[in-house]
């Protein structure tokens, strides 16, 4: 296994934390496994059992860097396609689905479907506009963009939390599995036959 494979070694392609000069800092309990994520150099964002919760300063884990269309694909369902669609909107709307699907060259249908979802999501809103010749079209428009920014961090961190879990559950299990099974090792599969447990 290569080092940037295991995560120990010093590929350019995978980052460790530094809290020094991140933009973000993890705290955890010194009295418990409570662990939470903070945007900025703030002080602890809260307590627990009654004392401020301490920066996290050992992190051995290097991680892949994570690219903003990953991320948005990983968390919202967002590909290529439906980040072009929601920036249109954002540049140029009102624009109904019809005037999207022109603009960028996309099928009418595959348009639509992506901003029913962007305004699912609360990435953008959806109204009903007049025409001047008569008759009512679905405009769709931007949102507030501190609202816009709240949406997608709740939302990254409802994702984010759901694969925290996700992980703890999985080591737990894998915890159960050595506890009851002290003469076998750990199967080279385990975390694919975790899914399917």
């Amino acid at each position: 296994m290569s080092d940037a494979a295991d995560g120990t070694g010093g590929d350019s392609e995978h980052v460790q934390y530094d809290p020094s000069s991140s933009q973000y800092t993890i705290f955890e309990c010194p009295d418990c496994d409570n662990t939470v994520l903070a945007l900025g150099r703030d002080d602890p964002p809260m307590s627990c059992h009654d004392r401020p919760m301490e920066p996290v300063t050992d992190v051995e884990m290097r991680v892949k860097p994570p690219e903003v269309r990953q991320v948005l694909l990983d968390a919202f369902g967002l590909p290529k396609t439906g980040l072009d669609i929601c920036l249109c909107v954002i540049g140029d709307g009102p624009l109904s689905a019809s005037e999207v699907a022109d603009t960028l060259g996309y099928d009418r249908s595959t348009v639509t479907r992506y901003l029913n979802k962007l305004v699912e999501l609360g990435l953008l809103r959806r109204s009903e506009l007049n025409r001047e010749d008569g008759g009512i079209v679905k405009a769709y428009h931007s949102v507030d963009l501190e609202r816009m920014r709240r949406e997608t961090l709740v939302g990254f961190y409802v994702w984010a939390g759901e694969a925290a879990s996700l992980i703890e559950e999985a080591n737990l299990t894998k915890q159960d599995y050595l506890e009851e099974n002290p003469d076998r090792e750990l199967p080279d599969v385990f975390w694919e036959s975790f899914a399917d447990e």
